[in-house]
């Protein structure tokens, strides 16, 4: 199969086209696709029945190569035999795939500009990034142009553009939805997430890939077993109920002031929040989410090394800038190093299982503030990716499930409001997600 652009003129009108239809000339305008005439019809049918979606290009599919945003990497592989398993679930449940969408180089960039193949415009802000690195697929469902968008998020990648688009965003806990047939990053990092314009499609897909599965949640001392006989999930999951609420005081004090109220204003209206909740400190009195997101930096980055490190040396790639220095420094780590940051991560992920448990919810903004202007360089971009990394290393470490839902601001900018549950309390979260949400929410 080809790999375009999409840059078509025929407009396309979310949830108008039947099977029968030609989808080949779907406007694009926003740049998310990689190539749209990739489709794959549904299987069957199911929860997801006439709805539509669209992957980032680093998911297998039979017969195209994904290129993972980077000219060399489609070059030096080939196309699969087979198609991600995940993907053949949608399918099986009544989905069609109407392209593969564009991602930040190897998926190690959480702001969504790719030098070879140019930036998603992210439909809300034009003049603003899309967030990365699952950009096209944030891009093509914040425009409509399909009903869900299937990412992947290793140190954000989904929560990240999903906040900064609009959209309703899930990671889900490490190991719940198979990542086979998916390019890794940093495999004990990485899960495959999806977003939403909608609140109960977002559930509905969880629905589909995360029911009548046995998790592991694992790490490199420690699993948590899913019950198999419950759905595939823990007995917690039958039951969506909530009942303690916790606001993590040194995540609240990254975003701006005015940002921050807007969050806590639409979390107080929340059904006990404002009179139930508890704040906490997340950290140990010596650390600092700081501490935390250069753990996470260190281990992704050992990750990386170890999968990609001979690729590197063989191919010798062309990266764009930042992309290119990330590569060099993760491929001057050595583990042997690292025991400590190996450590902390076990901790943090024993200490955040045992306190939210499977009846406790975690609240967070999901990113600092509203999406970066695109171009900004220097100091400043630094100081609001460290920022962001502090927020989304939390459930990245832990490896707990995160839902990030969408609040729009008086200026039309999006912002992201959080919540983590306990290990394996995925579709517990999402139905909680889906009965306290509507499909539009306003600062």
């Amino acid at each position: 199969m080809r790999r375009i652009h999409a840059n078509q003129s025929k407009e396309f009108k979310l949830g108008t086209e039947t099977e029968n239809e030609i989808t080949l000339e779907r406007q694009d305008q926003w740049g998310a696709f990689v190539d749209a005439t990739v489709q794959l019809a549904s299987t069957g049918t199911g929860e997801l029945d006439g709805l539509t979606y669209a992957v980032k290009d680093v998911f297998d599919i039979q017969g195209v190569t994904s290129g993972a945003g980077n000219p060399d990497w489609l070059r030096t592989h080939e196309a699969p035999d087979s198609t991600a398993p995940a993907l053949l679930s949608l399918l099986a449940s009544g989905a069609r795939l109407i392209g593969t969408t564009q991602t930040d180089e190897l998926m190690y960039s959480l702001n969504g500009e790719n030098a070879h193949y140019g930036t998603p415009i992210n439909p809300l802000a034009p003049d603003r990034i899309p967030g990365g690195s699952s950009s096209g697929s944030a891009v093509a469902a914040s425009a409509g142009l399909v009903h869900f968008a299937i990412g992947t998020d290793t140190g954000g990648s989904v929560r990240i553009p999903s906040s900064y688009c609009g959209l309703y965003g899930f990671r889900p806990t490490h190991g719940a939805v198979s990542a086979e047939g998916v390019i890794p990053l940093a495999r004990s990092f990485d899960t495959v997430g999806w977003m939403s314009q909608s609140p109960k499609i977002l559930l509905n897909v969880g629905k589909v890939l995360l029911e009548n599965r046995s998790a592991t949640l694992q790490d490199n001392d420690s699993s948590v077993e899913v019950n198999a006989e419950s759905g595939g999930y823990a007995a917690s999951d039958v039951e969506p109920t909530f009942s303690r609420f916790l606001i993590a005081d040194e995540a609240w004090s990254l975003p701006e002031e005015n940002d921050r109220s807007i969050l806590l204003s639409k979390l107080y209206e929340l059904p006990n929040w404002k009179q139930a909740s508890t704040s906490i400190q997340l950290t140990a009195p010596t650390e600092s989410l700081a501490d935390w997101s250069a753990a996470f930096r260190v281990l992704q980055g050992l990750e990386i090394a170890h999968e990609h490190r001979d690729w590197l040396i063989k191919e010798r790639p062309t990266f764009g800038p930042g992309i290119a220095e990330r590569f060099e420094w993760a491929c001057t780590l050595e583990a042997s190093a690292h025991t400590t940051e190996s450590d902390l991560r076990t901790r943090i992920r024993d200490s955040l299982i045992e306190l939210l448990g499977d009846d406790g919810l975690l609240a967070i903004p999901t990113a600092p503030g509203p999406a970066p202007l695109l171009g900004l360089q220097g100091a400043q971009a630094e100081a609001y990716r460290a920022k962001t990394m502090q927020l989304s290393c939390i459930a990245g470490l832990s490896g707990l499930p995160q839902v990030t839902v969408p609040v729009i601001r008086e200026d039309g900018l999006a912002i992201g409001l959080s919540f983590i549950g306990g290990a394996n309390t995925d579709l517990k979260l999402l139905r909680w997600m889906e009965e306290h949400f509507t499909e539009e929410v306003r600062g």
